[in-house]
């Protein structure tokens, strides 16, 4: 269970950063709002799988409230699914 949380955090940071890119890409003069409509709806089912593997694992690793609230705002910020797995998912492997 843990290696398919590593992976979805994975995915779901890379997700991420690409669709702050086509966010980004988007406002320019040449771009187009495409790849945000691309990228939109697999990033939002791999925040919410993000999530939910984390409040089941959270009673399997017993994570204190502060690590769980940690391993959850990982998802919101931008590269924070990285850290997180360096820090705290990577040594439990």
């Amino acid at each position: 269970m843990l290696k398919t949380f590593r992976i979805v955090a994975l995915l779901e940071g890379v997700s991420y950063l690409l669709l702050m890119a086509a966010s980004i890409y988007k406002r320019l003069p040449e771009g187009n709002d495409e790849y945000v409509k691309l990228l939109g709806m697999p990033h939002g089912l791999l925040f919410v799988a993000y999530i939910a593997f984390a409040i089941f694992l959270r009673s399997t690793y017993k994570w204190n409230s502060k690590t769980f609230i940690l391993i959850l705002l990982g998802s919101i910020l931008p590269f924070g699914t990285f850290y997180i797995d360096k820090k705290y998912l990577k040594p439990l492997a």
